[in-house]
């Protein structure tokens, strides 16, 4: 008797383990539901990177494991003031698993440095179990990273000339560049090209291809164009391109500006039309060294023209 006690006592023994572990076990459907983000690379810790447009979409997952369907209310917390367009509740079936589209934007990436990083937050609130709402609530929450590009974008600007230029003369052309991304840049390459075979425009931008600019800031050098003197009267296109270095010079720029040249004058023909009043030939004075007649000698001439005259008569 004592031994089949002690026998019972001892099965006993050994089944309380399997006994605990089993009353401790969950029921593993019943309400189960998760929250999760596609990350980039499946890497939690990798950032998504906002656009250019200042946008950046985000696609998320809820997955309902349990046997009845649930319905979840959403909300977004976005860094940089950035909007939020995603859906603000769902309905989830049982044993589904539903993704979801995220789209922060209105994010201005060239007022914020690049490369920037800040959290962004989603949470699922549950708000109904098969249809009925929750007696007690239920919140998941699932964070990630936006990351600001960054944007190499050069522009350059020409002035205006002041006015027309003279052939054989020069003038200056002041070449502006300004960094309108969000990061260091500088001009990798500068062409300068007009339609005027007889100009000159190849010198003064040399400089810039060794300046960096800083985000919002500029500089400048002067372009020397020369005209020819044999450059007839003419309205050149002279136009600048500058290729971005952070871009790998992908990223252009062009300005362009018309220059009128206008031909010398020809040589001044009325000087030789005064030396032709000057050449005419001059009216000769002739004089005389005798005496002039006196009045005797007039009236004498006169009397003798009388008598000669009275003698033929007769």
């Amino acid at each position: 008797m004592n031994s089949k006690f002690l026998v019972l006592i001892m099965a006993s023994t050994l089944l309380i383990p399997f006994a605990s572990t089993a009353v401790a076990q969950p029921e593993p459907t019943l309400g189960n539901w998760e929250l999760g983000i596609n990350y980039p690379m499946d890497d939690d810790s990798e950032p998504f990177e906002v656009g250019t447009s200042g946008a950046v979409l985000v696609t998320f997952w809820i997955h309902n494991q349990g046997l009845f369907p649930i319905k979840v209310g959403l909300e977004y917390e976005a860094p940089w003031e950035a909007d939020s367009a995603g859906d603000e509740e769902k309905e989830i079936e049982a044993d589904k698993n539903i993704s979801f589209t995220l789209v922060f934007s209105n994010i201005d990436v060239f007022e914020i440095a690049a490369k920037s990083k800040e959290p962004f937050q989603i949470t699922a609130n549950l708000q109904e179990r098969n249809s009925m709402p929750v007696i007690i609530p239920e919140s998941q929450e699932a964070t990630g990273d936006l990351e600001i590009p960054e944007i190499f974008e050069l522009k350059v600007e020409i002035t205006e000339p002041a006015g027309p230029m003279n052939s054989g003369t020069d003038s200056l052309l002041k070449i502006t560049v300004t960094n309108e991304g969000n990061s260091q840049d500088r001009a990798r390459e500068v062409e300068v090209t007009d339609d005027c075979p007889l100009m000159t425009t190849d010198e003064g931008l040399e400089g810039l291809t060794s300046r960096n600019i800083q985000p919002g800031e500029s500089t400048s050098a002067d372009l020397k164009i020369t005209a020819s003197e044999s450059h007839p009267t003419r309205n050149c296109r002279i136009e600048v391109t500058v290729a971005s270095n952070g871009a790998d010079g992908a990223q252009l720029s062009s300005d362009f500006v018309r220059v009128t040249v206008e031909s010398a004058p020809s040589p001044d023909n009325s000087d030789n039309n005064g030396d032709d009043d000057d050449t005419q030939s001059p009216t000769e004075v002739v004089s005389s060294n005798l005496p002039a007649p006196g009045l005797s000698i007039i009236f004498s001439a006169l009397i003798g023209a009388l008598l000669i005259r009275d003698s033929r008569r007769i």
